[in-house]
C-alpha cells in the first residue's frame, strides 16, 4: 500500500512540474505588439474551435456514459466503470486542451527569444512542449492509481472503462484537429506557394492564420490526446494481464514502472539545452531522450530485481524501451532531410509532381517493412523471455508496451516542440521580423522530424498496446485460439483489415472537401478584394477559420460510429471467434497504414524543406513548385489519417472486451444489425456528400 501512495505521489508531482514549467514559458517576454495580435488570432481560433468540438462530443459521451452505467450485470462494476469512462474522457480532453493553450501562448515568445539567442529560443519551445508530457503521465498514472486503491481485485474491470473514454475521447480529437489542420495547410499552399508565388506564412494569404491555428490544434491537442491514450491503454493492458499471470506483484510492476518514467523523463527535460554556436536542435533533443532512456533501462533492473524478484520483467521492459529507440532511428532515417531517402525525393523533384510523389510513396513503402519486423522482434522477445508460458507471455507484451512508453513525458515534449516552432516561424514572417529567422528555420526543420519521430512512437505503441489487449479479449471470451481456417473467422479478417482503408478515405475525403472549398475562399479573396498582393488590404482569415472548424467538426462523428460500430457488429453476428479475427486483421493492416501514411508525409514536407533551404533552385523554382504538391499530397496522410489509425486501433480493441461478455450471454443479432444499419448511413451519408 505504500508503494501505491508514492505511486500517486509521483503523479501529482508530474503535474506539479507540469504547472512550474507552464510558469516558466509564460513569464518570457511576448515581443511587439504585431507579433501579439497574431499570435492572438491564432490562439482565439484555436479555442474557438476546441470549444465547438468538446461542445459537439458531449451528448455522445453522457450517451455512452448511460449505456455503461445500464448494460453491466454488476452495480458497483457499472457505476465504476461508466465513472472511469468519463474520468478517462475528461483527462484526454483536458490534456489536449492544456497542452494546445500553452503552445499557442508559447509560440510568439519562442519568435521573440529567436531574435537574441537561439539557446534561449529552443529551451522555451521545449519546455512549453514539456507541461504536456508532465500533464500526460501525470494524469495517466493518477487516474490508473486511484482506481486501483479504490476497486483493489475488481480494478481490472473498472480499468477498462478508463481506457475507453482516454481512447474515444483521443480518436475524435485526432480526427477532427487532423481534418483542420490539413485542409487549412493544402488549401494555403496551393494557392500561396504555387499559383501565386508567395512565402508559406506570408499574411497576404487568408489561409495562413487557419493553417497556423491548424498545427495547434492537431498537432499539440490531438497528439497529446492519442499519447495519453497509448499510454494510459498499455497500462490498463499491463494491469489485467499481471493480475492473471503473477497476482500483486505483476499488478504493482507496471504501476512501478510509470513512476519510474515520471522521474527518467523530468531529468531527461532538464538535460535539453541547445549550444549557441552549433545552433544544432536535434542533437539536443536526442541526448535528452537517450538520457531518459538510459536511466529508464537502470530503474527497470532495479525494480525487477529489488521489488518483483522476477528479473524477466527487466528484460521485457526493456525489450520495449529498446524498441521506442530503434522505431525513432527507423523514423528519423526515413523522413529526416539529412539522409538519403528525403534527398532522393528532393531530387525527383527536378523532374515534376509526379516523379515527386511516386518517390514518396517508396519511401512510406519501405519504411513500413522495418517498422513492422521492430515491432515483430519486440513481440517475439517477450515470447523466448516467457517462453512456455501462454500467459506470461502476453503479459511480457504488455510490459514491452509499457517499456516503450516509459519517456512519455519527454516523448509529447518531442512533438509538441514541432507545431510551436512552427507557429513561431509563422508569426516571425507575418509579423516582418528580421533577425532570428535563420534560427526559426532550424527550429522548424528539427521540428519536422520530432513530429515524424514522435508518429512513429505513437504507432508502435498503438500496435503493442492492441496486442496486449487482444490477448485480454481471448482470455475474456474463453476461445481456446483463432481458427483461420474457419469461414466466419477468415471473413472478421477480411473485414478487420478494410476497416483502416475505410476511415483513411472518410478523413482524406473530409480533408479534400475542405481543402477545396478553402481554395476557392482564398482565390476570391485575391481577386475581389483589391490591394491584397500589394500589402495594402487585409485578407479575411476569419473565413477560412470558419470553414476550417465548420467542416472538421462536421466530419469528427462519422469515424466514431464506424470504430465503434463495426467491433459490435462483427461480436453479434458472427461471434466471439470472428470478432478476434477482426481485430487481427485491424492490427495488422492499421500498423502498416499508419507508418506508410506517415512516414511518406514527412518525408515529403522535408523535401520540401530542403529545397526551400537553396536545394535544387530553392523557393519559386520548378522543383520547389513540384516539392509543394508532393507535399500537400502527404499533408492528410501524415496528419490526419495515419495518427487517426492509432486510437482506431485500440478504440476497437477496447469496444470488443467491453462487448465480449454480453456476446456470449447472448444469442441474439439484433443489436449486431442495429450496428450494420449504423454503418450503412455513414457509408451513404460520405458518399451522398462528397465533391
Amino acid at each position: 500500500m505504500i508503494l501505491l501512495y508514492a505511486v500517486l505521489g509521483s503523479s501529482l508531482l508530474a503535474i506539479a512540474y507540469a504547472v512550474y514549467l507552464a510558469r516558466y514559458v509564460l513569464l518570457k517576454p511576448q515581443g511587439t505588439a504585431r507579433m501579439q495580435e497574431i499570435a492572438g488570432f491564432i490562439r482565439e481560433g484555436a479555442n474557438a474551435y476546441l470549444k465547438r468540438q468538446f461542445k459537439t462530443l458531449v451528448p455522445l459521451i453522457l450517451i455512452i456514459f448511460v449505456l455503461l452505467l445500464a448494460t453491466s450485470p454488476n452495480k458497483d462494476i457499472a457505476i465504476g466503470r461508466s465513472l472511469a469512462f468519463l474520468m478517462g474522457a475528461v483527462f484526454s480532453a483536458s490534456i489536449g486542451a492544456f497542452g494546445m493553450n500553452i503552445a499557442t501562448r508559447a509560440n510568439v515568445r519562442v519568435a521573440n527569444a529567436a531574435q537574441h539567442s537561439f539557446k534561449e529560443a529552443l529551451s522555451i519551445a521545449f519546455k512549453a512542449g514539456s507541461t504536456t508530457g508532465m500533464l500526460t503521465v501525470g494524469l495517466g498514472l493518477l487516474g490508473a492509481t486511484v482506481i486501483y486503491l479504490i476497486y483493489k481485485d475488481q480494478a481490472t474491470q473498472v480499468l477498462i472503462g478508463f481506457g475507453f473514454g482516454g481512447s474515444l475521447l483521443a480518436f475524435f480529437m485526432r480526427v477532427g484537429g487532423g481534418i483542420y489542420t490539413k485542409a487549412a495547410d493544402v488549401g494555403a499552399d496551393l494557392v500561396g506557394k504555387v499559383e501565386k508565388g508567395i512565402p508559406e506564412d506570408d499574411p497576404r494569404n487568408a489561409a495562413v492564420i487557419a493553417d497556423l491555428v491548424g498545427d495547434n490544434v492537431g498537432d499539440c491537442a490531438g497528439m497529446a490526446a492519442d499519447i495519453f491514450e497509448s499510454y494510459e491503454v498499455t497500462l490498463v493492458a499491463a494491469i489485467i494481464l499481471g493480475s492473471v499471470s503473477f497476482g500483486l506483484p505483476g499488478v504493482i510492476f507496471p504501476l512501478l514502472v510509470r513512476a519510474l518514467g515520471i522521474f527518467a523523463s523530468g531529468i531527461g527535460i532538464l538535460t535539453v539545452k541547445g549550444d549557441e554556436k552549433k545552433k544544432d536542435g536535434m542533437t539536443a533533443i536526442r541526448k535528452g531522450f537517450l538520457i531518459a532512456a538510459a536511466l529508464s533501462i537502470i530503474g527497470f533492473y532495479a525494480l525487477a530485481n529489488y521489488y518483483s524478484h522476477e528479473i524477466r520483467f527487466f528484460y521485457a521492459t526493456t525489450g520495449g524501451l529498446i524498441l521506442a529507440v530503434v522505431v525513432y532511428y527507423i523514423t528519423e532515417y526515413f523522413t529526416s532531410s539529412k539522409h538519403k531517402p528525403v534527398l532522393e525525393i528532393a531530387k525527383s523533384s527536378l523532374t515534376g509532381p509526379a516523379t515527386t510523389i511516386l518517390s514518396g510513396l517508396v519511401v512510406g513503402y519501405e519504411s513500413s517493412v522495418y517498422s513492422v519486423l521492430a515491432i515483430a522482434g519486440a513481440i517475439l522477445t517477450s515470447v523466448v523471455i516467457f517462453y512456455g508460458d501462454p500467459q506470461a507471455t502476453a503479459y511480457g507484451i504488455a510490459l514491452a508496451g509499457m517499456g516503450m512508453l516509459t519517456t512519455t513525458g519527454i516523448i509529447v515534449s518531442m512533438d509538441s516542440f514541432g507545431p510551436i516552432a512552427d507557429n513561431a516561424q509563422g508569426i516571425a514572417e507575418m509579423s516582418g521580423m528580421d533577425k532570428g529567422m535563420d534560427i526559426l528555420d532550424r527550429l522548424d526543420s528539427v521540428g519536422n522530424t520530432t513530429k515524424a519521430a514522435t508518429k512513429g512512437f505513437a504507432i508502435g505503441s498503438a500496435v503493442v498496446a492492441a496486442t496486449s489487449l487482444f490477448e485480454s479479449f481471448v482470455a475474456d471470451t474463453g476461445i481456446l485460439g483463432i481458427e483461420l481456417t474457419k469461414p466466419e473467422v477468415f471473413v472478421g479478417v477480411l473485414i478487420g483489415a478494410s476497416v483502416p482503408f475505410l476511415v483513411s478515405s472518410m478523413t482524406i475525403l473530409a480533408v479534400s472537401r475542405a481543402a477545396y472549398t478553402i481554395v476557392n475562399e482564398v482565390r476570391r479573396q485575391f481577386k475581389e478584394i483589391k490591394g491584397i498582393m500589394e500589402g495594402k488590404a487585409k485578407p479575411e482569415y476569419d473565413k477560412v477559420v470558419t470553414i476550417c472548424t465548420t467542416t472538421a467538426i462536421k466530419e469528427l462523428v462519422n469515424p466514431g460510429i464506424i470504430a465503434i460500430s463495426f467491433p459490435i457488429a462483427l461480436g453479434f453476428l458472427l461471434r466471439e471467434e470472428a470478432l478476434g479475427g477482426f481485430l487481427v486483421g485491424i492490427i495488422v493492416t492499421g500498423q502498416l497504414l499508419a507508418v506508410f501514411m506517415s512516414n511518406a508525409g514527412g518525408a515529403w514536407d522535408n523535401a520540401k524543406k530542403a529545397i526551400e533551404g537553396g536545394l535544387y533552385g530553392g523557393k519559386g523554382s520548378d522543383a520547389h513548385k513540384a516539392a509543394v504538391v508532393g507535399d500537400t499530397v502527404g499533408d492528410p496522410l501524415k496528419d490526419t489519417s495515419g495518427p487517426a489509425l492509432n486510437p482506431l486501433i485500440k478504440v476497437m480493441n477496447l469496444v470488443a472486451l467491453l462487448v465480449a461478455p454480453y456476446i456470449a450471454a447472448t444469442k441474439s443479432p439484433l443489436i449486431g444489425i442495429v450496428a450494420v444499419g449504423l454503418i450503412v448511413a455513414v457509408m451513404y451519408y460520405q458518399r451522398k456528400s462528397s465533391l
